[in-house]
């Protein structure tokens, strides 16, 4: 082991001129670390090959996937701090077994995301980007076949009452609405503290005026949401997926935006992205479309990339950072043989 703690920064951080895509995501705390070193990955692989983890013990990763293969060999990393909350391209198991700890950032993503989906739910209640055509097109009288609606007195069905969910709710009170959430894993008193009322998907699809999906994608959730679900929504309702994109059966969405079955959509999340040219729904005009990027503020890069550095950090420190996903690595001991090895160096000057 070198006698710094290295950190690897995944290349996709970069544009393909090498300009950072982030230009402040925390990287002045490494800086002012005199045990640390860190450097950008030479190449964009993906999935994440060993020789590129090989020499690193932490590494601060964007989009890539993790295999199996990608821990082959590889026995100094000790931790993957993933930018943002989503960590279904890790293998986590495969990390586990080769005593990787994986830990996201949930704090940078909760209000961005939140006011992501609040932003979808105000633009498709005015009708803001039909209003916006009319005007651009010279049809200006055609705005009275469009009228809005208010979001006071409206339902709100929320899909996974966890980090982000619950700070949408948090913000539509302000207006108020009634508030649903479907979340098998979420305790009754913090829905009561957030004055929403827990149910099953089929009531809250039933009821919602505006349904936003807010749960990660795990082989649970994975195309939760299909023909069926859309079946059960209102005509009047919108549908809202700033999660993941395969939670979602996106031909089950665009038949149901096409056949009249809900109003409109705010789609962020694709089950393939980029999204291909000729994905049929880029030729609706009833849903908003952003580039998996509805929550990409300053404030969201830069609180991600300090979450990410300080819980490098941590474990330079030889402690365990926040928000670890794989918990079952923190108490193997070739793991905590690792983080006693940063201990001893910090000790001993």
């Amino acid at each position: 082991m070198s006698e710094k703690f290295h950190i690897g920064i995944t290349r996709d951080f970069l544009t393909e001129t090498g300009e950072p895509l982030c230009k402040d995501m925390g990287l002045d705390l490494l800086d002012e670390q005199p045990h640390v070193t860190y450097a950008y990955f030479s190449e964009k692989r993906n999935p994440v090959t060993p020789d590129q983890l090989r020499d690193c013990d932490g590494v601060i990763s964007l989009g890539v996937r993790y295999t199996r293969e990608s821990f082959e060999g590889v026995e100094r990393l000790t931790a993957i701090a993933r930018f943002g909350v989503g960590y279904e391209m890790i293998d986590l198991q495969a990390a586990t077994d080769a005593n990787v700890a994986v830990f996201i950032t949930p704090d940078g993503v909760r209000r961005p995301v939140a006011e992501g989906v609040l932003t979808f739910m105000l633009a498709l209640s005015k009708k803001l980007l039909i209003k916006d055509r009319l005007t651009r097109t010279g049809r200006w009288r055609e705005h009275f076949r469009h009228e809005g609606t208010l979001l006071g007195g409206r339902t709100l069905g929320i899909i996974g009452l966890g980090n982000i969910g619950s700070e949408l709710a948090r913000l539509v009170a302000i207006f108020p609405m009634r508030v649903l959430a479907f979340d098998p894993y979420v305790k009754p008193e913090h829905a009561a503290s957030l004055n929403v009322t827990l149910t099953d998907l089929d009531t809250l699809l039933r009821e919602s005026d505006f349904v936003s999906v807010n749960c990660p994608l795990t082989p649970e959730t994975r195309h939760l949401i299909g023909e069926r679900e859309f079946a059960l929504m209102k005509p009047t309702a919108y549908f809202i997926n700033a999660a993941r994109g395969p939670i979602v059966d996106q031909k089950a969405l665009y038949n149901a935006l096409t056949s009249g079955q809900i109003a409109g959509a705010g789609i962020d999340v694709f089950e393939v992205e980029p999204v291909p040219p000729d994905e049929p729904l880029l030729q609706l005009d009833n849903v908003i479309l952003t580039p998996h990027a509805i929550d990409w503020t300053q404030e969201t890069l830069r609180g991600c990339g300090v979450a990410d550095c300080l819980g490098l950090l941590k474990v330079s420190r030889g402690e365990v950072p926040d928000h670890v996903v794989n918990k079952a690595v923190l108490d193997k001991p070739a793991f905590q043989a690792k983080l006693r090895r940063y201990r001893d160096k910090i000790s001993h000057g």
